[in-house]
């Protein structure tokens, strides 16, 4: 389920309690810094070079041209001399356009794309800081879950997301940031993978980078990035790819940039400039 930062959490993190194993390897780089020999280079003369490329590109692009609507080029165009889309065009099933609770998209395929989806769209729901919020974490797991599984993992959250949870966390009861603060919890999801799939059942694992953290001058809890994978066991029902169970784990983590922080300012704006993706394979 939802992510956070298991420092800040403790024992009380709602997450851990998935089966999750959270562990995190990082490969340093073996690269010391120390110059690398370069490889000789070769004496061709660079005017050559230029006009042997330019040769190869005007051949090619005469060859193009002499290409009549009657060319078959090698049976790849459809009938009448039509091409066929490039191949850099986008692929995969259509985005889904109906929107469930807290704007979820639902009614997607019924596919191992359609369920790839599914699940980048549901890291980012259940990543959002409406799950510290019960009326909508409650239409959150409604909408996600199997019927079988909702109603016992709504009362088992509630536990979870108790006020003393929730006061740590920086939030009131109601999960509520305090005035002049903004709550920030969201998911970007990387990637996706299939671990195995049928026309009921698939189970798909999601790469992602997550951001959560209280922003405002006077925190003590600031904006931090993490990354987790969080893999799904779906179920088609009713129409729609549902969640079984989950599990996470941390990383694969990369090694952080030399970017400076920026300030709690600079991070509010970001966030309620910059509004989420609806993710599709």
């Amino acid at each position: 389920m939802n992510r956070g930062d298991d420092e800040r959490r403790g024992t009380d993190d709602p997450y851990t309690t998935m089966g999750g194993t959270r562990q995190t390897r990082t490969r340093m780089p073996d690269d010391t810094g120390a110059a690398r020999p370069r490889a000789p280079r070769a004496r061709a003369s660079r005017s050559t070079v230029t006009v042997v490329g330019v040769a190869v590109l005007l051949i090619a692009a005469i060859a193009f041209v002499n290409r009549g609507p009657g060319s078959s080029g090698g049976g790849t165009g459809r009938a009448g001399g039509e091409p066929e889309s490039s191949s850099t065009a986008a692929t995969g099933d259509k985005p889904v356009t109906a929107k469930g609770p807290s704007g979820i998209p639902s009614g997607f395929a019924r596919s191992s794309q359609g369920a790839q989806s599914a699940a980048s769209n549901y890291t980012v729901a259940l990543n959002s800081a409406d799950m510290f919020k019960t009326a909508e974490r409650h239409a959150i797991v409604d909408a996600l879950y199997t019927s079988a599984e909702a109603s016992g993992l709504k009362a088992s959250q509630d536990a979870l997301y108790s006020a003393e949870f929730l006061r740590r966390t920086g939030l009131d009861t109601r999960g509520e940031a305090p005035a002049g603060s903004l709550f920030v919890s969201r998911a970007l999801p990387v990637g996706t993978k299939v671990e195995s799939a049928d026309a009921d059942n698939a189970t798909v694992s999601v790469w992602y980078s997550a951001l959560i953290g209280m922003s405002s001058p006077s925190s003590t809890d600031p904006v931090k990035s993490s990354w987790n994978t969080l893999t799904f066991r779906l179920r088609w029902e009713k129409g729609d790819w549902k969640v079984v169970s989950t599990t996470e784990k941390k990383g694969p983590a990369p090694l952080p940039g030399d970017q400076a922080a920026s300030d709690s300012a600079e991070i509010s704006k970001a966030v309620e400039e910059y509004g989420g993706f609806t993710y599709a394979r």
